[in-house]
């Protein structure tokens, strides 16, 4: 094995028991050379990674040298970057046993953390929706005189583009994966929980593609941890989230092309068997129709104004207007149902605020008069008054559109303090600064 040439822009596997220590590499020439190495296994972390650019030193090691460098790991991953115009080795020392991964590029990092968070939806007590990072970004034609056309309130998702393949790792906190090699190598080789019941592409908020997931089987006020891993190499989270309790009652809605945004529990009646969670093939038509009907009326007199930058404004159109509305529409026509967190978290850290819940009692009323009255005790979790004011900004004066103010009784319909900090105008500087955190903590719906 010693002195195997690694290929460029490849990724290699070893194990400790088929190969000797110390062992070394060749290293292919490249005027900007990015090798990384990823533990697989526990059991391979006491392995130290040296490497030099210098073809005169057949065996880098911990004795050093001008030209040698030693591949540092930080929760079982590490690179090094820079110029082997003539290539160099790359020596492993210290390997007892266990498996690791070793990938050699003159582009990119082929192992990666990334930096954006999977996005926590909603849960049941024995269900999950989880999405992955923004994998692509859908661009929506902006209206342009003469012609200023808009999407209709019932477009149809766009046939997705093709994209890495991804994998959900769901498991209790119990289970330490925490205390891992954080790598995908090593993430994705463990047990999940519960079971993947959906795994497709959706393009969330009309403008971002994820990859989401419904889990079922999980189990009631359970704190979970979630990583999804791109192409068995890139690791992204972890986040966590604890399920709702047993007694929870609402299903959970997604997949609603409408109202691409909603992906949480609302307060309807059990699906009927074999469904687990409402989509658009089973919700209520006396719910969607009226829905679509609203988006319809807005954009038919959003257009009697002039929509493009041109005339409209120099920094929103139309577009941006109806996007808002509907965001705005959704998460109001669609009430959020969730409860308190958990007292033990509370009295951890008294600093987490308050989530923006309003009790609901049985038989009460809803809020959305085209939803049926449910028999159950819920808490409804309030829109963010960002939501509205989202509208507010991005529509003409013409349309009337006007938010409750936090001085005069806006928290009875909205959640005031999270995103925006309770006065006019001011965003980002509330309690929170944003609707949830990757802790699982959601302050308000932010549509």
């Amino acid at each position: 094995m010693s002195g195997q040439s690694l290929a460029l822009n490849s990724l290699s596997t070893f194990s400790g028991s088929s190969i000797s220590s110390p062992a070394t590499f060749t290293l292919p020439a490249s005027s900007s050379l990015t090798v990384s190495v990823a533990i697989c296994s526990s059991q391979a972390s006491s392995a130290r990674f040296f490497l030099t650019n210098d073809t005169a030193i057949s065996l880098p090691g911990p004795d050093g040298g001008i030209d040698v460098f030693e591949i540092l790991l930080v929760n079982g991953y590490g690179h090094w970057t820079g110029p082997a115009a003539n290539g160099g080795s790359l020596a492993i020392d210290s390997l007892e046993q266990g498996i690791f991964e070793v990938a050699v590029s003159n582009n990119d990092t082929i192992h990666e953390v990334l930096d954006t968070l999977p996005l926590f939806g909603d849960t049941t007590a024995n269900q999950a929706l989880i999405f992955s990072p923004p994998l692509f970004t859908e661009t929506t034609p902006q209206p342009t005189y003469p012609n200023y056309t808009l999407p209709s309130a019932n477009s149809s998702i766009p046939d997705p583009p093709s994209s890495p393949t991804f994998d959900l790792v769901l498991a209790s906190l119990s289970a330490q994966l925490t205390s891992l090699p954080q790598t995908g190598c090593s993430l994705i080789n463990t047990s999940s929980s519960g079971t993947v019941k959906l795994n497709d592409l959706w393009l969330r908020g009309s403008d971002e593609w994820r990859s989401q997931w419904l889990v079922d089987g999980l189990s009631p006020s359970i704190n979970y941890t979630a990583y999804v891993i791109q192409d068995h190499i890139k690791v992204s989270g972890p986040i966590y989230f604890v399920t709702k309790s047993a007694g929870f009652p609402c299903p959970l809605v997604h997949s609603l092309p409408y109202c691409p945004s909603t992906a949480y529990a609302v307060p309807l009646p059990p699906p009927q068997a074999p469904a687990l969670a409402y989509d658009s093939s089973i919700l209520p038509s006396s719910i969607s129709d009226p829905l679509l009907q609203y988006t319809t009326n807005f954009t038919t007199m959003l257009l009697t104004f002039a929509c493009g930058r041109d005339i409209y404004s120099p920094l929103q159109t139309c577009a941006d207007c109806q996007r808002e509305y509907r965001s705005w529409l959704c998460s109001v026509s669609f009430p959020r149902c969730s409860e308190p967190s958990p007292t033990s978290q509370l009295e951890s850290n008294p600093q987490v605020p308050l989530s923006a819940l309003q009790p609901q009692a049985s038989g009460a009323t809803p809020r959305n008069p085209f939803f049926p009255v449910v028999n159950y005790t819920y808490n409804s979790l309030l829109p963010c008054l960002e939501v509205c004011n989202a509208v507010d900004r991005a529509c003409p004066t013409f349309l009337g559109i006007k938010c409750p103010v936090p001085q005069f009784n806006a928290d009875t319909s909205y959640g005031v303090g999270f995103i925006d900090s309770g006065e006019a105008g001011v965003i980002g500087q509330g309690k929170s600064g944003a609707a949830q955190d990757r802790w699982g903590n959601v302050w308000c719906n932010p549509g």
